[in-house]
């Protein structure tokens, strides 16, 4: 295969010298009908890509990079499963594919470094949250963030219930007493002696599974907040056994199936908005005092020399806005330009990329919370 599904962000393919560098952004579906055109959509962008890439390189450049581009658009599975976006970055060398959890704007570019503002913003812990539904019996996951949220899809092969789990060492109380009642609801049993023991045992076998399995397929790559949808017992058994650090201390307790996705969405938006502002504030704030201290500034080729000059140790960018240029490589100044050139970017995002590369944070944050005008804020490291 000539592409990559990655996971992780920021990725090593970051860091390589020569471009031409191919940025490309899609909305996508989960569903038939609709997913039927996102292949039509994708070849089009590709036309984008080959022009723009025609115009400045030799023919076997343009074979070499867009041949990932080609077998993808052909892979059939892989248009099946999508989410609510793709994400696709190319080099010579190597070509990575992101299936995202939240929607992205239709977009593709090449330029002398890759576009990623949307990734950025994807992967970030601020606005981005995920949903654990939980019930006795199974779990779902969802990926949210101001807009709503969609289910996440797990691999095919992921035990989602507490029969694929468990299998040989679920008890007799589970296979041999009848149960009744839907995914959320208090389940009734009929037996005798401990049966009850034995489900509860094996609820808190299924749970340590659950916990397990997000927190090492999920939150230890996303680091999102995670927002568990239980029955009240659930999730105070739940919320006791995790070992996860991102399950926050307030959850939804009704049964995630009984609630409707605007009702779901109200309520996650409740209990994460709070606490998001809250992180975006902190950093704005501490911003404000380096800035008084001269360790902090929003003036743009300031804040591009010290990325250059690996000094950022928070950088804040504004989401909406572009500002056509690209930062010099050898020297760290700045040079403005037109967007359309192959030659420039995003200045701004080409100043997030520097500063991913040299070890500093990067949050993108709407232009009402942002601390200057000038869709940029870093707080320097010395």
């Amino acid at each position: 295969m000539a592409y990559e599904i990655a996971q992780r962000f920021p990725d090593e393919v970051l860091y390589q010298d020569e471009g031409p560098f191919v940025s490309l952004y899609q909305p996508t579906h989960r569903r038939f009908p609709e997913n039927k055109q996102d292949p039509i959509v994708f070849k089009n962008l590709l036309r984008t890509v080959v022009t723009s890439l025609s115009k400045n390189y030799e023919k076997d450049i343009v074979t070499q990079i867009m041949e990932p581009f080609h077998e993808l658009e052909e892979d059939t599975p892989f248009w099946n499963n999508t989410s609510e976006g793709i994400a696709v970055l190319a080099s010579r060398n190597r070509c990575i594919v992101y299936n995202l959890q939240i929607p992205v704007k239709e977009f593709a570019t090449v330029a002398d470094s890759f576009h990623i503002k949307p990734l950025i913003k994807a992967f970030q812990s601020t606005e981005n949250y995920q949903l654990l539904g939980l019930s006795s019996t199974q779990f779902t996951l969802y990926q949210g963030d101001r807009n709503g949220f969609s289910q996440v899809t797990l691999p095919s092969d992921t035990p989602r219930t507490l029969e694929e789990v468990l299998g040989n060492q679920l008890t007799d109380s589970y296979l041999s007493h009848g149960s009744y009642g839907g995914t959320g609801s208090h389940t009734m049993y009929h037996g005798h002696g401990d049966a009850k023991q034995e489900r509860d045992n094996d609820t808190e076998k299924f749970f340590r599974y659950v916990d397990r399995f997000v927190l090492d397929h999920y939150s230890k790559t996303s680091k999102l907040p995670l927002i568990v949808v239980s029955l009240p017992e659930l999730f105070s058994l739940f919320k006791n056994l995790s070992n996860n650090p991102y399950v926050l201390d307030e959850g939804i307790e009704n049964a995630y199936d009984s609630l409707d996705k605007d009702a779901l969405k109200a309520k996650a938006l409740e209990i994460i908005k709070p606490i998001n502002e809250k992180k975006i504030q902190k950093v704005v704030e501490s911003y404000k005092i380096a800035e008084a201290e001269a360790l902090g500034s929003s003036g743009v080729k300031v804040v591009a020399k010290a990325a250059f000059n690996s000094r950022i140790a928070t950088l804040l960018i504004e989401e909406s806005n572009i500002v056509p240029g690209k930062i010099n490589r050898a020297t760290g100044e700045v040079e403005y330009g037109d967007i359309k050139d192959p030659a420039f970017d995003d200045l701004l995002d080409d100043i997030a990329e520097l500063t991913l590369m040299r070890k500093g944070d990067v949050l993108v944050i709407p232009k009402e919370m942002m601390p200057s005008t000038t869709g940029v804020a870093a707080i320097f490291r010395y």
